[in-house]
């Protein structure tokens, strides 16, 4: 209960500060953390005993359960959502709180029973794997959307959703309950529609394949509403390498732009006229400073000396992000002052500048640089950014010849790695010790056994 609402909140707060995009964008994510995680789906959102006390913190208490809480959201409506909550905190306020009081909360609340969902989602584990397919009959004027259940655990879900029904530009909405392992469900229509949108909501907590065509992913991108709508088909045309993809560079959500520009630098569009066109715009005008950053960074990876007026003017801007893809560009482009300038600007290096900074001195540094780079690695706040530069630093110390300081240095790594929770060691260990190994590799045995003593400990 306390890990999903935590992890829903953000969400609702994200939705209130920045607008349901910036809302949906976080759903998604945390959706995409959830399915990557395939162990997961064999536990229960509710777990009575723990063999450990870290057993609850993983994608199931918190990402997959703020995604139970936005479907319950979406099905009984914000009015008895949040008067739901609110009564769930005022019968049980300084008590513990179980899913069974929430339920029966939202059930005094909307006058329904809702052990089913309950049952389902919070004692139940897993989630559906969606085939959604359409089929036109143009003589009878009738189209049918094909939803197969294709998990392999066998368990079918219950899932109340939206469709909608695009033709021209109007729209009709159906609500249908996905109930059987095959569901067909038909629609009359005039004149074949252009899109049809099983959960037009997205909020459905599944993996699918939704079998559009090309056309309907286009039309999906310029009408439907909402945030995935948009993100599906920017992944459809990303996947197929459509030129459809460069639409996303005038999305009105800054995240799709940044996203769009990503997936260009990889796609064969990355040269395309108009695509630079509309990227150098974005470079030098767009309001979202991430989304300019991205911008500069697809620049700088065209290596193209035009630019470098571009790179020096926004070096100095407020934005860490722009001030880093702007020093990335000129790193490119004059790579012979690149050192120079990474100490130059290694003062008020935070955030993605703070990276191409450590990253340029890392590579190119002197031990003249040993204490401002292992004070950066000491400092650094996240686990993964700590584990990303871990491997750099390591490099860093493979090319000094001060024992001590390199001692000093492995030190900080090891004792890095002994905070890491155990149930992520299987991973994390073994990039650890490759990394540490590239300075034994260098420095000889003195090195390789200290590295082996200092690990065992």
């Amino acid at each position: 209960m306390n890990e999903s609402m935590a992890n829903y909140s953000e969400t609702l707060w994200t939705e209130y500060k920045s607008g349901k995009d910036a809302g949906d964008e976080k759903n998604h994510k945390d959706l995409t953390e959830y399915l990557s995680n395939p162990d997961d789906s064999k536990k229960d959102l509710v777990r009575f005993h723990y063999a450990d006390k870290e057993d609850v913190l993983d994608a199931v208490s918190y990402e997959k359960g703020g995604r139970v809480l936005n479907m319950l959201r979406n099905y009984v409506g914000d009015s008895a959502f949040f008067k739901s909550l609110h009564l769930y905190l005022e019968t049980n306020k300084f008590k513990t709180g179980e899913a069974q009081q929430l339920r029966l909360a939202f059930e005094e609340v909307t006058g329904q029973d809702l052990n089913w969902f309950w049952n389902q989602w919070y004692y139940g584990n897993g989630h559906p794997v969606l085939d959604i397919s359409y089929t036109y009959d143009d003589k009878a004027g009738k189209a049918s959307v094909i939803v197969q259940q294709t998990q392999e655990t066998g368990k079918i879900f219950i899932l109340p959703i939206a469709i909608d029904v695009y033709t021209g530009d109007s729209k009709s909405r159906t609500k249908v309950w996905i109930q059987d392992k095959t569901d067909t469900f038909t629609f009359s229509y005039t004149k074949r529609p252009d899109l049809i949108n099983v959960d037009a909501d997205k909020i459905l907590l599944c993996e699918k394949t939704d079998n559009k065509t090309a056309a309907n992913f286009i039309y999906q991108m310029k009408y439907a509403p909402y945030y995935l709508d948009r993100m599906e088909a920017l992944e459809y045309f990303s996947k197929n390498d459509m030129p459809e993809l460069a639409l996303g560079l005038k999305d009105k959500y800054p995240g799709l732009r940044t996203y769009t520009i990503d997936q260009l630098v990889q796609s064969k569009h990355i040269k395309d006229d108009a695509v630079i066109k509309s990227i150098e715009t974005i470079a030098t005008t767009d309001p979202d400073k991430k989304t300019q950053a991205e911008a500069l960074k697809f620049l700088a990876q065209l290596a193209d000396l035009k630019y470098l007026t571009i790179f020096k003017q926004y070096v100095s801007d407020s934005s860490y992000s722009v001030a880093g893809a702007s020093l990335e560009g000129l790193a490119i482009l004059e790579p012979i002052n690149a050192y120079p300038l990474a100490k130059q600007y290694s003062s008020d290096a935070k955030g993605t500048l703070g990276e191409v900074v450590i990253a340029v001195i890392v590579e190119k540094g002197s031990p003249d640089d040993y204490d401002y780079i292992s004070n950066y690695y000491d400092e650094l706040p996240g686990a993964q950014d700590k584990l990303d530069m871990s491997d750099a630093y390591c490099t860093y110390l493979s090319k000094l010849t001060d024992i001590a300081r390199i001692k000093k240095g492995i030190d900080a790594v090891i004792s890095f790695g002994k905070t890491i929770p155990a149930q992520y060691r299987t991973f994390t260990d073994p990039a650890l010790k490759n990394s540490l190994n590239k300075i034994a590799l260098s420095l000889g045995t003195e090195i390789s056994n200290y590295i082996d003593a200092q690990w065992g400990q």
